[in-house]
């Protein structure tokens, strides 16, 4: 006997007794960088309207996104065209730091830069650390260095097993 009716459904869009699925976030979905749900919140806290709308958020974030990029790129090419400037010289040091810092939080395979991130980034680049040598980061930390002294040295052991003694007799069994 075969039954033909409607499978019911759990929440979240799985079938009943099914698995959970991940949660995929809003930003993830719509393919951004910046955070659609904490907009959507900004949106509803400050009243702005009586009703927002569900792509709204989606579109402010993908505006002030690309409004962020374009700054930034806007920053580089005004660099280039005004050198003698200083004020704008530091915004090329800005961009730079970001960009490296960005870089190393990537290393070490997080998303948000934090200012161990920057520390490292500064210190790692020789001009960058050259003009910041006077600068303390707070929460940076320090640079991993070991003092080659304090590393472990080759044993003699580990040498003579590389090097073959006399090709003559095998060794005695015990």
């Amino acid at each position: 006997m075969e039954t033909t009716g409607k499978v019911k459904k759990a929440f979240g869009g799985r079938k009943a007794g099914g698995p959970k699925t991940k949660s995929v976030s809003k930003s993830i979905k719509a393919g951004l960088q910046f955070p659609v749900g904490r907009i959507t919140r900004f949106l509803k806290k400050g009243r702005y309207a009586q009703r927002l709308g569900g792509g709204a958020p989606v579109y402010m974030a993908a505006v002030l996104e690309y409004l962020a990029a374009e700054v930034s790129f806007l920053h580089s090419d005004l660099i280039c065209l005004q050198r003698e400037n200083h004020f704008l010289i530091y915004e090329l040091f800005g961009i730079q730091v970001l960009e490296l810092a960005g870089n190393a939080a990537r290393d070490n395979k997080k998303s948000r830069i934090i200012p161990r991130h920057l520390l490292l980034a500064i210190r790692n680049d020789e001009e960058l650390g050259k003009l910041l040598s006077g600068v303390t980061i707070a929460h940076g930390g320090v640079l991993p260095n070991i003092n080659s002294v304090l590393l472990p040295k080759k044993s003699a052991k580990s040498s003579e097993d590389a090097a073959p003694k006399s090709p003559g007799k095998s060794p005695k069994k015990a």
